[in-house]
């Protein structure tokens, strides 16, 4: 019964070999799931968890909580760089809460997702591929948690999204298969004309182009802070931004110790004192700090702040948040500053840096724009500061791209009125054409068309133009509705004039007003002409050219020393006159060589756009028609020198 020595001892020391074997091995990862295999390229699946109804009841569109889970797994060779998803929610879907993702369009949460929205990848943004991680599904893979709020879907139906594709370029998608009654699968294969044999290239993404660009710039990293460089440039070429103010939002706990070349909205410490920041950072002086909100608002500093040694010396910055059109000066069309952030655990590593994200730009004049998700770029190049003849790199870049956006429920804040050398009225700027003013202590029509003016009435402000009007349609047998169309509201309104038109040409001439307390530095106006524009000459009293890979849009500005439009300011005697407002004016001609065929009165010399810094004005609805009553050189001529005059009185 007794084993032979030599046995013994064999069998104990396979026994202990292969328990040391077993022990020593780590785990296996977890296979993917089954139906991941047969997609070679990036696989997405959306999972919905759960799902119950929620107050207030309401049996006609009874709201729903939704839990769900997207999963992007990439099956592919090649590394897939800051992905985003875009997932087609389609019944009014509430997005209420995100994990490893934030919206790509820089929106808060809560938000409305009903007509589908992209998702990028945060803080993981790349996921690389199963060769170069040998199948570990933890680089590989990302799974995004969603929590929100959707209509009129209870159970046993599931509020699946209707779509589901990867938003970055290069990718094709093929439709969502269902599996089961809670799942959609989606492969994404990778269109590749010819492969790449730089793999240093493939490691960044390019720059993309859009209206405006900002770059963030780390230039210096240390364990704890780090400096970054945030340039903001304007493309557009009718782009214009005054007093711009730019936000973002901090995902990881970081707040800003210290600004040059711009300054917080706000200085507010408390989140740091009372939070895990003034915990980790006991020893520092929070009187120190500049922001600690998890939001912060940042605003230019006024040119006088240009040389300060705390705030100041640096290249591009401090002119009082104002950035130009590139067509009018390409180097105040960037803005600059540079900021100290401090990090938090687990990210005291001085290569562990993570932009900010849902970054917005707002301004008190012009479009609104809307930015994407920053995007890891290659990293920026600087002129040595000690004047070497030599470039240094950031240590990492990142890009947000801005695109413009015209909100549907925004109101323009300019209006134009047309007027012709044929016809001696004015048809002012449409009535309520930038917003109706709901003060119940002014009763007015706000469908009733705006009543038509003499050309003299429109250097009057709208307040005083009742007795001017209601005498010019007496005398023009016109019908006046009771209650009187109300005011346009408009802070800017533009005033565009046939002047003439002859055999060989035609010229028109364009009037700017100015109602508000403000005035308008380096100011712009950009006017779109579909049929005339080719015919362009000359503007005589502005700086004017056709903007660039365009024959119909003319660009037009003030000249040196006289770029302002001036603020509304009282009458000659305030007691009895009305305000006058700010006025810039000049006379543009045309040639008929380019554009033989066409009819300036018929309309063809009216615009179809017109932009002023940047933000498209209301046009009438209606142009001038060649009526009985026309108007004589003499009187033409007058209108003209009453402009003039009350132009010149301001200087």
């Amino acid at each position: 019964m007794f084993l032979h020595a030599p046995i013994f001892i064999c069998m104990v020391f396979t026994i202990s070999f292969s328990l040391h074997t077993s022990l020593s091995q780590s785990p296996l990862p977890p296979a993917p799931p089954l139906a991941s295999n047969t997609c070679n390229s990036v696989f997405l699946s959306y999972v919905h968890t759960r799902g119950y109804s929620i107050p207030p009841t309401d049996p006609a569109n009874q709201a729903y909580r939704f839990e769900s889970t997207l999963t992007i797994l990439n099956n592919g060779r090649d590394e897939l760089k800051s992905w985003q998803v875009f997932v087609g929610f389609q019944y009014n879907e509430l997005l209420v809460s995100l994990s490893n993702a934030v919206l790509a369009d820089g929106s808060y949460l809560p938000a409305e997702v009903g007509n589908g929205t992209v998702l990028a990848g945060f803080p993981v943004t790349d996921l690389k591929s199963a060769i170069e991680t040998a199948g570990d599904l933890s680089n590989m893979q990302v799974q995004v948690g969603l929590v929100g709020t959707e209509y009129g879907v209870g159970d046993p139906d599931v509020p699946l999204p209707a779509t589901m594709t990867l938003a970055d370029d290069g990718y094709s998608c093929s439709e969502p298969t269902k599996q089961g009654d809670k799942e959609i699968h989606v492969c994404c294969t990778r269109n590749l004309v010819s492969p790449s044999d730089n793999k240093e290239e493939d490691e960044i993404l390019p720059r993309q182009e859009g209206d405006l660009t900002i770059m963030y710039d780390v230039i210096s990293s240390y364990d704890t802070n780090y400096w970054a460089q945030v340039s903001i440039s304007n493309h557009n070429p009718l782009g214009h931004f005054v007093n711009w103010k730019l936000s973002w939002e901090w995902m990881r706990h970081e707040f800003i110790y210290a600004i040059k070349g711009a300054y917080p909205s706000g200085l507010d410490t408390r989140e740091c004192l009372f939070g895990t920041q003034g915990q980790y950072y006991k020893d520092m002086d929070f009187s120190e700090v500049l922001n600690c909100e998890k939001r912060p608002t940042i605003i230019d500093l006024p040119p006088t702040r240009a040389n300060d040694s705390v705030l100041g010396r640096i290249p591009f910055c401090c002119r009082n948040g104002t950035i130009l059109s590139p067509n009018m000066d390409p180097s105040r069309s960037l803005s600059v500053f540079q900021m100290q952030v401090f990090k938090m655990p687990p990210d005291l590593n001085r290569t562990k840096l993570l932009p900010p994200q849902n970054w917005r730009i707002d301004g008190s004049f012009g479009s609104g724009y809307q930015c994407g998700s920053p995007v890891r770029v290659g990293s920026s190049q600087f002129p040595d500061p000690r004047g070497l003849p030599s470039e240094s790199a950031a240590v990492a870049s990142w890009q947000v791209v801005c695109n413009i956006t015209q909100s549907k429920k925004a109101s323009p804040r300019c209006c134009v009125s047309f007027s012709a050398f044929f016809n001696d009225s004015v048809l002012p700027c449409s009535t309520c054409a930038c917003g109706c003013n709901n003060n119940p202590s002014q009763t007015c029509n706000a469908d009733a068309p705006a009543l038509l003016l003499e050309p003299k009435t429109l250097l009057i402000p709208f307040e005083n133009r009742t007795q001017e009007a209601l005498e010019w349609a007496r005398m023009k047998n016109r019908p006046v509705p009771n209650p009187l169309p109300c005011g346009d509201n408009c802070g800017v309104s533009i005033n565009w004039n046939l002047y003439s038109d002859y055999r060989d040409g035609w010229t028109a001439r364009i009037t700017l007003f100015n109602w508000g307390e403000t005035e308008f530095a380096d100011w712009f106006v950009a006017v779109e002409l579909d049929k005339a524009g080719p015919g362009f000459q000359a503007a005589y009293s502005f700086n004017s050219s056709l903007l660039p890979d365009s024959n119909n849009t003319i660009f037009m500005q003030g000249l040196r020393d006289f770029n302002y439009l001036l603020p509304e300011k009282n009458g000659t005697n305030p007691k009895k006159d009305p305000r006058v407002p700010g006025t810039q004016q000049s006379v543009i001609s045309f040639t008929k060589k380019k554009t033989p065929n066409i009819n300036v009165a018929g309309g063809d010399g009216y615009p179809t756009k017109v932009f002023f810094n940047g933000e498209e004005c209301a046009l009438p609805a209606i142009l001038p028609t060649n009526s009985a009553c026309k108007m004589n050189a003499v009187t033409s001529i007058f209108i003209v020198l009453v402009v003039l005059l009350f132009w010149l009185v301001q200087w």
